[in-house]
C-alpha cells in the first residue's frame, strides 16, 4: 500500500505541478458549461429530471475524454524520459505500479467531477432535483471514469508516444459507446455479447435515469479490473525484457 500511495502521490504532484492538468480540467469544465447551457437548459422549459439526463448524457462523454486524455502520459511519459528502468527497478511490483498510475488518473478525474457538481444544483434552484437522481448519476460517471482511465493506462503503457496512446485510448473509447450498433447487424449470441460490451446503451442509460443496478457496477469494475491486469502484464513482459 505505501508504494501505491508514494506512486499516487507523484503522479497527482505532477498534474498539479504542470499545465496539463489544469488545462485538461478547465477546458472539460467549460465544454461541460456550454453544454449544459445550451442542450440540457435550452431555451424551452423542460422537467427537472429531463435536465439532468441530459446533462449526465454529455457528462459521460466529457467524463471519457477527461479519463483518455488525461491517463495518456501516465507510462508513456515514463517510457519517453528514460525513467521507465527506474519505476521497473523499484521495489513496486509490476501491479503496485499499474493501481498506483492509474488511481493517480481516477481521482483528478473525480476531482472534475466535484467542481461539475454546481451544474445540477443550479438545477434544483428553480426545479426540483431528487438527491438519489444526482447520486444515481454521479455514481455512474464515476465508474465509468475508472474503467475508461483503467483503459488510458493500459494504451499508455503501449507505446513511448503520449500521441499515440490518446488515439488509441480514443479510438477504443469510442468503440466502447458504439458496441450497440454493431449488436444490431450482429448474429446471436455475438448480439448480446456486443450490447452487454456497451458502456452507455446497455450500463450507463441506467445511471442516467437516476436507477442503479448491480449488473452495471460489476460490469464497470470488471472493465476496470480487466484493463489494470493487462497494465500489468504489459509491464511484466518489459521487465523481463
Amino acid at each position: 500500500m505505501r508504494a501505491i500511495a508514494l506512486i499516487v502521490g507523484r503522479e497527482l504532484g505532477a498534474y498539479f505541478r504542470g499545465w496539463s492538468g489544469w488545462v485538461i480540467a478547465a477546458g472539460i469544465l467549460m465544454l461541460q458549461g456550454v453544454l449544459f447551457n445550451v442542450f440540457a437548459l435550452g431555451d424551452s422549459e423542460k422537467l427537472s429530471s429531463k435536465v439532468l439526463q441530459d446533462f449526465f448524457y454529455f457528462s459521460m462523454g466529457m467524463t471519457l475524454v477527461a479519463s483518455v486524455l488525461l491517463s495518456m502520459r501516465l507510462i508513456a511519459e515514463e517510457r519517453h524520459d528514460g525513467t521507465m528502468v527506474l519505476l521497473l527497478t523499484s521495489p513496486a511490483s509490476d501491479w503496485q505500479i499499474a493501481i498506483g498510475k492509474w488511481m493517480s488518473a481516477w481521482i483528478f478525474v473525480l476531482l472534475i467531477l466535484l467542481a461539475s457538481l454546481y451544474m445540477p444544483l443550479m438545477v434544483a434552484v428553480n426545479g426540483s432535483v431528487h438527491p438519489g437522481h444526482v447520486f444515481s448519476g454521479y455514481l455512474g460517471l464515476t465508474l465509468v471514469g475508472a474503467a475508461a482511465t483503467a483503459l488510458g493506462t493500459f494504451t499508455s503503457s503501449l507505446t513511448s508516444s503520449q500521441v499515440v496512446s490518446v488515439v488509441l485510448g480514443g479510438i477504443l473509447a469510442a468503440l466502447t459507446c458504439v458496441m450497440w450498433l454493431f449488436s444490431k447487424v450482429a448474429s446471436p449470441p455475438l448480439d448480446e455479447l456486443l450490447a452487454y460490451l456497451d458502456f452507455y446503451y446497455r450500463h450507463f442509460q441506467d445511471f442516467r435515469e437516476g436507477t442503479i443496478h448491480t449488473r452495471s457496477i460489476v460490469f464497470y469494475s470488471s472493465v476496470t479490473f480487466f484493463f489494470l491486469l493487462l497494465t500489468q502484464k504489459v509491464l511484466g513482459a518489459r521487465r523481463w525484457r
